[in-house]
């Protein structure tokens, strides 16, 4: 009996081909029209293109293995009805909050419906149809039977083959991503990088097990772990220092991070100029203490870790961000929340999208009253620069709303132009400024965009003290990470402008490079220079100290900067160790390599003095970073809440109305309104000069049309609360 041959397309195989092709298609018109993943190379363009064909193979496969036709074909349509609606439901979302889905916003139904609630049909687009039309008319011709059932029985071998093939693709898919992006799923900063290199399904799943695994270790925290925590940072606290405890009480507090920005930066001249002139002037004013010997801390999580440190005087974890992996669930006691309870208000100015480094989630957790991302600033395309808003528009366009804030305020603003690749537009280069001549490029471009930063700094704080905010202000400037220096390419570059010797570069001079600057400028503080050995460990202690807060009771692994007690010891995340007398490399203690810290000279014989405080001191780095560790892992906050301390509500936080919150705020103040706003009877935006050629005084006053319409759409639905527009937004 001759076998019947049947077109490929009119087969189960040929039927899931055509189901993975429109699927290939929608999730490709989804990822270029709705979802905003920075594709910024071919070769990332040629990696999306994969990301869906091994998962989608995969799922769909499942249906082969149903013996009876006509049931594989109703579990493929719907195992690609499912993988549909995972697809919909994250354009409608991420239409809303510029993010994609989690398995905690999934599970948490009551927050997706207050996040979406009434205004998911206003999200809908006409096109949204394309995501839906291809079932459609599948369905409609196997109903009329254009595309007909396959009787055929195909056992397993044909199924595995298929499924085997998906996971191929998978495969091919994963490698590229990772030579694309290495340790992507490691060291996690933002949800939209895993959905770009790896699909929403493969980023669905990662999440979905990256939350269980989450959660058991949590189920199987021990309460009691908290109080040897609270017994470890009880025993290092150190006491306040009289002269300085609540020397800045009742002021407002603005955080200046800067980006990449590296101590050598201070006081270095390229061809006779200063790098960083206004710097290196505020660095020696009589009204700033600076630390010479001041060193970042931060491991895998890079700047979300320098944050977490300063806002809650705790370490990064050793496997990825805390930000990222943590942040969303984790119970913290931050400095916005701890200081919210004496009257102060919190805001982040930041100009990259609120997902990155998982900061819109984080920043409800610790207490933040308002983030600014870059939904709140320029949307023009030439305005940004490698990581968001470039600096001098940052500070610029934030005065609209930094002068709408009530006062004591705790502001931070997260810099970015001075970040890896280092690269200026033309137009932002200061004609007068010529920068090194290396063989690398990206040396020389650093301390242009060092420069940059400089002059960003200068204009902002112009506007301090032409608004007057500089007499009741403490400002905080302090460099995140290193910068340059992590290769010996960057090195070999580098070091002559230091004035070293590359082929007598060691690990010590590696550790000298992870200095960064900490000053902290307020009128009547006595400035000097500090030479203290000190750590991102410690600014949160000292902070609370400065506002004339205790931090006695409160979990925090770093110390009061002037306390008389202050024990100079520096831990780094991956175990190294700095006091006045040594560095130790990699916390090995003197079975590793350890270094004379005056000399730089290598130790190789130790007497047992030598030996034992080395081994105390290594001992004491690992059980900080064990505790720190416990800690966060466990989310073990949740257990201890210190005396006077109100937790956080993440839920009362929507950053999506910052602005209209702010206005319907100073407005039910009336004379009770602290904000600058206020103070001056009208914006102070006026005051603030900068020579960028970007934005004029039109921009710096514009509140972009997305904000508008967001504040016009939540001011409907609370039309009793809701002001009129005032002159801010003419």
């Amino acid at each position: 009996m001759n076998k019947v041959k049947r077109n490929f397309w009119q087969t189960r195989i040929g039927f899931l081909t055509v189901l993975t092709l429109c699927f290939w298609a929608k999730y490709m018109y989804a990822a270029y029209f709705d979802f905003k993943l920075g594709l910024s190379d071919p070769y990332q363009h040629f990696i999306v293109w994969l990301t869906p064909l091994g998962t989608c193979i995969i799922i769909l496969s499942l249906g082969l293995y149903f013996s009876k036709p006509l049931i594989s074909y109703i579990a493929m349509l719907v195992l690609d009805t499912i993988n549909t609606i995972l697809l919909f439901a994250n354009v409608i979302y991420y239409r809303q909050f510029s993010d994609f889905l989690t398995s905690k916003t999934i599970q948490n139904t009551g927050k997706v419906s207050q996040g979406l609630g009434k205004s998911t049909v206003a999200l809908l687009h006409p096109s949204d149809i394309l995501l839906w039309l291809d079932l459609i008319i599948i369905i409609i011709l196997l109903i009329i039977k254009v595309i007909k059932i396959d009787p055929r029985k195909y056992g397993f071998k044909r199924p595995f083959a298929v499924s085997s093939f998906g996971v191929f693709m998978l495969t091919l898919n994963m490698f590229l991503a990772e030579t694309s992006r290495p340790r992507l799923l490691r060291n996690t900063f933002d949800r939209s990088y895993v959905v770009k290199y790896l699909g929403i399904d493969t980023y669905s799943v990662y999440d979905l097990l990256k939350s269980a695994q989450s959660n058991q270790v949590k189920k199987n925290a021990n309460a009691e772990d908290i109080n040897q925590v609270l017994a470890f940072t009880k025993k290092h606290y150190a006491n306040a220092n009289p002269e300085y405890f609540g020397k800045a009480k009742g002021k407002n507090v603005i955080v200046l991070h800067l980006e990449s920005f590296q101590q050598f930066l201070i006081g270095l001249k390229i061809n006779g100029q200063e790098v960083t002139p206004f710097l290196n002037s505020l660095y020696h004013s009589k009204d700033t203490v600076s630390f010479s010997n001041f060193y970042h801390q931060v491991g895998l999580g890079r700047t979300s870790d320098a944050e977490n440190m300063l806002e809650t005087g705790t370490y990064g974890i050793s496997d990825g961000s805390l930000f990222s992996s943590l942040g969303s669930e984790n119970t913290f006691q931050g400095a916005p929340q701890i200081l919210r309870q004496t009257g102060y208000t919190s805001a982040v100015f930041h100009g990259n999208t609120g997902t990155f480094w998982n900061r819109n989630e984080v920043y409800k957790n610790l207490g933040y009253n308002y983030f600014f991302d870059a939904n709140y600033f320029s949307q023009k395309k030439n305005d940004k620069i490698g990581y968001g808003l470039k600096d001098k528009l940052l500070f610029g366009e934030s005065i609209k709303y930094l002068e709408q804030i009530q006062q004591p305020f705790y502001v931070k603003y997260l810099t970015v132009t001075n970040h890896i690749p280092f690269q200026l537009d033309q137009e932002d280069k200061d004609n007068n400024f010529t920068t090194t001549d290396t063989s690398n490029t990206t040396i020389n471009n650093y301390f242009e965009t060092a420069h940059y930063l400089d002059q960003s700094i200068k204009e902002f704080f112009d506007y301090l003290k032409k608004s007057g905010l500089d007499k009741n202000t403490m400002v905080i400037l302090y460099g995140d990470h290193y910068g340059v220096g992590s290769s010996d390419d960057e090195l070999s570059a580098l070091a002559p402008v230091l004035g070293k010797d590359f082929n007598k570069w060691t690990s010590y001079d590696t550790a000298e490079l992870q200095k960064v600057p900490f000053m902290i400028h307020m009128d009547g503080i006595k400035g000097k220079v500090d030479n203290k050995i000190s750590g991102e460990i410690d600014v949160l202690p000292t902070l609370l100290h400065l506002l004339g807060i205790s931090n006695k009771n409160y979990i925090q692994f770093g110390q009061d900067l002037f306390s008389k007690q202050y024990r100079q010891v520096v831990v780094f995340r991956n175990g190294t160790i700095i006091t006045p007398k040594y560095v130790i490399i990699g916390g090995k203690g003197t079975k590793g390599t350890v270094y004379n810290q005056q000399t730089g000279e290598k130790i190789t014989k130790f007497n047992k003095k030598q030996k034992d405080e080395i081994n105390k001191l290594t001992s004491y780095g690992r059980t900080s970073l064990h505790y720190s560790d416990l800690l966060n892992n466990h989310n073990l906050l949740r257990f201890y809440t210190p005396a006077g301390f109100i937790p956080t509500n993440p839920t009362e936080f929507d950053y999506k109305v910052n602005y209209q919150k702010m206005l319907t705020l100073r407005k039910q103040l009336g004379n009770k309104s602290t904000s600058l706003y206020s103070q001056h009877k009208g914006s102070t935006t006026d005051l603030y000069d900068t020579d960028a050629s970007e934005i004029d005084k039109d921009e710096i006053n514009k509140v972009p049309e997305n904000i508008q319409s967001a504040t016009s759409d939540k001011s409907k639905s609370h039309q009793d609360n809701a002001p009129k527009k005032d002159n801010l937004e003419k």
